[in-house]
């Protein structure tokens, strides 16, 4: 196939006619994923860990449905190829004859591609070109440790955290052992 993820693209045929948009994805079929066209909506059931929601999807288009712009001329053009002569293979537009460059596609942001964000000293580092990376964090106690109660805060001699107090029955609320209902004597 010669479109590739990246060329910005004219739908020429279907529901969406006449929309443009940046392939996001090329699917081996002979499929497309276009931004912004054949929009599909996914309606998720709420559960305990969230709300319901409606999320909002491209759904894949054909190949043949599309064009390709010409970045010179801002007009649908065919793709030929061009070989160099170092043997390199070139796509060019057929209308122009200007060598059609591959774009750069960025990702949407959505819920479940959010970007880490970087702290200093929390535990995340910057990457290349400004991309958060998450590293492991500094070394933690479980948090049984943390409210210092259980053997091992008797062990370490740490005096328990916030206010400690006395749940045992008091001595006059309690029933006497000689307590006798004088019932059956």
């Amino acid at each position: 196939m010669r479109i590739h993820t990246g060329d910005f693209v004219l739908v020429i045929a279907g529901k969406d006619k006449g929309k443009t948009g940046t392939v996001l994805r090329v699917l081996g079929d002979g499929r497309l994923v276009v931004s912004d066209v054949n929009m599909r909506t996914r309606h998720v059931r709420k559960t305990t860990q969230g709300p319901g929601q409606r999320l909002k999807y491209e759904a894949s288009i054909s190949a043949s449905n599309v064009m390709v712009m010409d970045a010179k001329t801002k007009k649908p053009t065919r793709i030929g190829i061009k070989i160099d002569e170092k043997g390199h293979r070139m796509r060019i537009a057929k209308v122009s004859g200007e060598v059609l460059v591959k774009g750069k596609v960025t990702s949407k942001k959505g819920p479940k591609a959010a970007p880490l964000k970087s702290k200093e000293g929390a535990g995340a580092k910057e990457g290349k070109e400004g991309e958060a990376q998450k590293v492991a964090g500094p070394d933690r106690k479980p948090f049984w440790k943390r409210l210092s109660f259980g053997a091992e805060a008797v062990q370490e001699g740490e005096e328990p955290k916030g206010q400690v107090t006395d749940h045992s029955v008091p001595a006059e609320t309690r029933i006497p052992e000689s307590f006798s209902h004088g019932r059956g004597s």
